[in-house]
């Protein structure tokens, strides 16, 4: 069963539609949510970046960036996680493609039907079960919409507005990012990675001390080498202590770091010493992985 029903682009300053998916859906309930659209666009700048709302079984997620507003209309079972992956992903195209001069120009509705094609094809990608493609994003934005939830807008949103006390307060929500309590594996990988962090800094201060010695070409690519590592160890700590979106994949590529600054090191260290570092940084990427955010609201599930 399908559940992402229909989307549409379109300018934020006035909800003029730029492109829209083609129309199969015969419900009626949907037709009526379709006329909630036209008043929602009316007043999208007016609206927080990204917003939800609920109408009888349908809901409307959207969001705006650069006088753009990007609006999809899905069953209530689909979870808001791929609804806004689905959003970011013709953000994403939008913007690649588009001339901002022509938007702010635009005087025609549906102009931009050079979109149309991409809207539907996403949308099928979607809607395929199997289909694995539309689901690579989950994960990341889960985290996302945790440390920006989505405002839900009401119905009296649509017909009053939306005041600036609402803009404030919405702004000021600053949901906790508290992690799980730090297993025993979790100290350890810590320790291991401070001592390899000042291992390499400590080494660096003696390659520069060489450098300025000798000038010399070998000398200076050790030391990038040496403070890459360190920042490098530095960081898995930063992410493995602090909520940051995207975390795995960033502790990932600070773990490709490590071991690219020991393979430039192999003159300067024997197999050993390289082991150890990579071994410390592979075991300290996976305690990153593993550590993971405490109560986890039901909407974010999939």
């Amino acid at each position: 069963m399908s559940m992402v029903l229909f989307a549409l682009v379109m300018r934020s300053t006035d909800g003029l539609p730029l492109s829209a998916t083609t129309d199969y859906e015969q419900d009626e309930g949907l037709q009526e949510t379709k006329k909630q659209i036209k008043t929602l666009s009316e007043k999208l700048s007016t609206f927080p970046s990204r917003c939800s709302l609920k109408t009888g079984k349908f809901n409307i997620h959207f969001t705006s960036s650069l006088g753009i507003g990007y609006l999809v209309v899905c069953t209530e079972n689909c979870p808001n996680a791929m609804a806004f992956c689905f959003l970011e992903e013709l953000q994403k195209e939008v913007l690649q493609r588009c001339d901002g001069f022509l938007i702010r120009n635009a005087v025609r509705p549906y102009s931009f039907s050079e979109f149309d094609d991409f809207l539907q094809d996403t949308k099928q990608r979607y809607n395929s079960s199997c289909s694995l493609t539309s689901k690579i994003n989950l994960a990341d934005m889960q985290s996302e919409l945790k440390m920006i939830p989505t405002y839900q807008l009401s119905p009296e949103d649509l017909r009053f507005g939306f005041s600036r006390r609402k803009v404030f307060q919405y702004k000021s929500i600053s949901p906790s990012q508290q992690f799980e309590p730090v297993s025993l594996p979790g100290i350890i990988s810590c320790v291991l990675s401070i001592f390899c962090g000042g291992l390499n800094l400590l080494q660096g201060f003696h390659a520069i001390e060489g450098f300025m010695q000798s000038y010399n070409d070998e000398d200076f690519s050790d030391m990038i080498s040496f403070f890459l590592g360190t920042a490098a160890c530095l960081y898995q700590f930063y992410l493995f202590a602090y909520f940051s979106v995207r975390r795995n994949s960033k502790s990932f590529l600070a773990f490709v770091l490590i071991c690219l600054s020991n393979i430039c090191l192999f003159e300067l260290r024997n197999v050993w010493q390289i082991l150890f570092h990579v071994t410390v940084a592979a075991f300290m990427t996976l305690q990153i992985r593993l550590r993971q955010l405490q109560c986890k609201s039901p909407d974010y599930n999939v």
